[in-house]
């Protein structure tokens, strides 16, 4: 197992970001102000501050895997800041617009990216989140470094350095949470005017730095059986979400074995096999303690039954101390069932305490099959209690 694990971090810059600012401008989203920054009658803003983010990269720069787009809205920043990229090939005029932008995220979002940063402001990460948005089909983690003249979005670390320092500790490994953040703008005419008026965009799933506080007792310890009970309350919203849309007949979820899980189910009303697999057809029992031939005529006949429509959820742990998440304690899941399932349909869940037992090691992917472990290695997203999420690094065995 690779002691360091590649990390693939998508770039991308709005060369025009925050170019109004420093003549007072209010923003830089109009015609005329970016046509004056293009003539260089306006000093570029981006270019600088994509600078200080990638510098504090350095201290990383082994462990990077780096995507990156050409020229200005990419490549001139990474080799300035003496950084190696994998440039893809992308057209890159000489003014950008909002369409190269989106362009140019959905291009690096082929490259499976742990992480997609960019550099912008309010427009900007309206731009970014149409194309990877919750909303979208692809959502992918992103985070901003601040370029922009407004920026009343939540989606931007306080200044490039902070940016830099969320990716650092999520390479480092260390305990990453997940908030989804609302992408607003403002209406720039308006605003000249003296009147704020801001509109919602939509969201992004983005990382920040995670304090291990939550259900404290004196020393900052968690209570564990309180954690435990929103870990279930947060599996309890995502089902009802899904019965919400698809109905109750249509959500099939597979509990794998552990103690976690099985508090999961109980609190959910369910029978549950500390040691087995059980699966649930909404929240009704469909079977308890099944083996993997058994489970994979489960999905196939739900999958026959409801079609295209039908929705597979796998609820799983880590096994506490060695952090295998696949191929140990849940062999049950062979790899041709976790292909059916897929990887995004996969919801682990563990205690912080878990987590930070292994010391910054990854979680253990073990099953049987190599392809399949390489395929699934990277950043999982384990809910670690009600609406809190960390980012932890899983490698194949």
């Amino acid at each position: 197992m690779s002691s360091l694990p590649t990390f693939t971090l998508g770039f991308i810059i709005n060369p025009l970001a925050g170019v109004g600012g420093e003549a007072g401008f209010k923003g830089s989203d109009a015609p005329e102000i970016q046509a004056s920054a293009a003539s260089g009658h306006l000093p570029l803003r981006a270019f600088e501050r994509a600078h200080q983010f990638l510098q504090g990269l350095q201290p990383i720069a082994n462990k990077l895997r780096i995507v990156t787009v050409p020229a200005s809205m990419g490549a001139d920043a990474v080799a300035r800041a003496g950084l190696q990229a994998e440039v893809i090939d992308f057209p890159v005029p000489s003014v950008t617009s909002a369409k190269d932008t989106q362009a140019g995220v959905q291009a690096l979002c082929a490259a499976k990216l742990d992480l997609l940063v960019f550099v912008g402001g309010d427009g900007t990460a309206r731009d970014v989140c149409s194309v990877v948005g919750c909303e979208s089909r692809q959502p992918q983690l992103a985070v901003g470094v601040p370029s922009g003249v407004k920026m009343h979005s939540g989606v931007y670390g306080i200044h490039p350095t902070a940016t830099a320092q969320v990716v650092c500790g999520m390479v480092a490994g260390e305990l990453t949470a997940v908030h989804e953040q609302e992408v607003r703008d403002i209406d720039e005419a308006a605003f000249r005017q003296g009147i704020v008026r801001s509109r919602y965009y939509g969201s992004m799933r983005v990382p920040s730095a995670a304090e291990f506080v939550q259900h404290v007792k004196q020393g900052g310890v968690e209570v564990e059986e309180l954690v435990l009970l929103d870990i279930a309350n947060e599996i309890k919203e995502r089902l009802e979400a899904q019965f919400d849309d698809l109905g109750e007949e249509l959500v099939l979820t597979i509990f794998a074995p552990g103690s976690t899980t099985q508090f999961v189910q109980q609190e959910l009303g369910l029978p549950s096999t500390l040691l087995g697999v059980d699966v649930t057809l909404g929240l009704e029992p469909l079977a308890q303690d099944v083996n993997a031939n058994q489970l994979a005529q489960l999905i196939d006949e739900h999958r026959q039954r409801c079609g295209a429509s039908a929705q597979v959820n796998l609820v799983l742990t880590a096994i506490g101390g060695q952090g295998h998440l696949l191929g140990r304690g849940n062999q049950q899941l062979r790899a041709d069932i976790l292909q059916k399932i897929g990887r995004e349909h996969l919801w682990p869940i563990a205690t912080k305490a878990k987590l930070k037992a292994l010391d910054g090691r990854p979680l253990i992917l073990d099953t049987g099959n190599s392809a399949l472990n390489r395929q699934w290695s990277g950043l999982f997203s384990v809910v670690t209690g009600y609406q809190d999420n960390i980012l932890y690094r899983a490698e194949g065995a």
